[in-house]
């Protein structure tokens, strides 16, 4: 793991001295404001790196550290590739270099395109985007089923209790049968959530509700945020299967825990005469819940990328990135999430849940 945060660490300076540099060079100002922007951009990304151990500031401080160290990491990395276009342009003789050095025009569309995008996306985020989505079965349902889909709210420092809320009104009001989690319930801190009293929120979702535990609740720490999350009344399935109201629901552990149980060995003591539904956080290797004959397969994980072009990276890495999906009699549903993780932008990709009707064919 410290391995991996000084590669991460290197990364980020290195993105972090490119882009610096061209902003210091771009801008038409004193040396003195140039300075005073140059250390703007260091305390953002100090904001990034130190927000893991901001636990013990005080929440309005930890809550700012964390916003505006993360929406720098989407900021910076949308100026990486603005100013890796115009290098480019200017090595084919496309961009002339004078754009490039104290320039109050490029400054000013630049930050013009800037400013319009991340506004455009955080308020894309807010808007949640309802899928609605109908299915049938062979197998005996004595009625259409109506469940409320939803993963990755990532509640923490990042979607507080007000969010929260908001989102439980929306679940709510569709007065599902069920409402099924994808895992990334928690972001990766149990502090705000205490504080807050964001479980209190969570408590009332007015239909049976059932979650897996996904990635960032390893991160988290396993055990707090099963502590915490055994407050909420909803029913984490660890590798567990229940029934109810002739559904079998199965939760399978995060691939995080490398000795979770396989598809077959999860199913092996169920009703398959039952709809079958697997909730499995991260959407690797589909064809285990086809060859086990599983109904819906719901997952979460990817964000679809969360922002452009990263939405094309994982489309590239999963055979299912996002959305519906059919793989022989088993259907997929593939959420790009209710929160995220990190900057709160959507850029080409939608923040939702999903309301899905199963109704038997015959």
């Amino acid at each position: 793991m410290a391995k991996f945060f000084i590669v991460v660490l290197t990364v980020m300076l290195l993105m972090q001295g490119y882009v610096g540099w061209h902003v210091w060079r771009m801008l038409p100002f004193s040396t003195g404001v140039k300075v005073v922007i140059m250390l703007l951009m260091l305390a953002a990304l100090a904001c990034m790196v130190l927000q893991f151990k901001s636990d013990s500031l005080p929440l309005p401080v930890a809550t700012a550290m964390y916003e505006i160290g993360n929406s720098w990491l989407v900021i910076m990395f949308y100026l990486l590739m603005a100013f890796l276009l115009l290098d480019i342009g200017r090595l084919v003789h496309l961009v002339p270099a004078a754009w490039l050095k104290d320039n109050a025009v490029t400054v000013t569309v630049l930050t013009g395109v800037m400013l319009t995008t991340f506004i455009a996306g955080n308020i894309h985020y807010h808007h949640k985007q309802r899928q609605e989505i109908h299915l049938t079965t062979d197998k005996q349902l004595e009625r259409p089923l109506k469940i409320v889909m939803l993963s990755d709210l990532h509640a923490g420092y990042h979607n507080r209790r007000a969010e929260i809320g908001r989102w439980v009104d929306l679940i709510n009001a569709e007065q599902a049968d069920l409402v099924l989690i994808a895992g990334d319930l928690i972001d990766g801190r149990v502090r705000p959530l205490q504080e807050e009293g964001t479980i209190e929120e969570l408590k009332r979702l007015n239909a049976p509700a059932f979650c897996c535990v996904g990635n960032h609740e390893f991160i988290t720490g396993l055990n707090q945020a099963l502590d915490l999350l055994a407050q909420t009344g909803i029913r984490i399935l660890r590798d567990e299967t229940v029934s109810i109201d002739g559904v079998t629901i199965v939760g399978r552990d995060d691939r995080s825990n490398h000795r979770r149980k396989g598809v077959a060995d999860l199913l092996k003591d169920t009703d398959r005469d039952q709809y079958t539904i697997l909730l499995d956080h991260q959407p690797y290797h589909l064809e285990e819940a086809e060859q086990n004959g599983v109904d819906l397969q719901l997952s979460g994980h990817t964000h679809r990328g969360q922002v452009w072009p990263l939405n094309w990276v994982t489309r590239a890495m999963y055979e299912c990135d996002y959305g519906l999906y059919h793989r022989g009699k088993t259907d997929y549903y593939v959420s790009s999430g209710m929160g995220l993780w990190g900057g709160k932008f959507r850029i080409g990709t939608d923040s939702e849940y999903a309301v899905i009707t199963v109704s038997p064919s015959h």
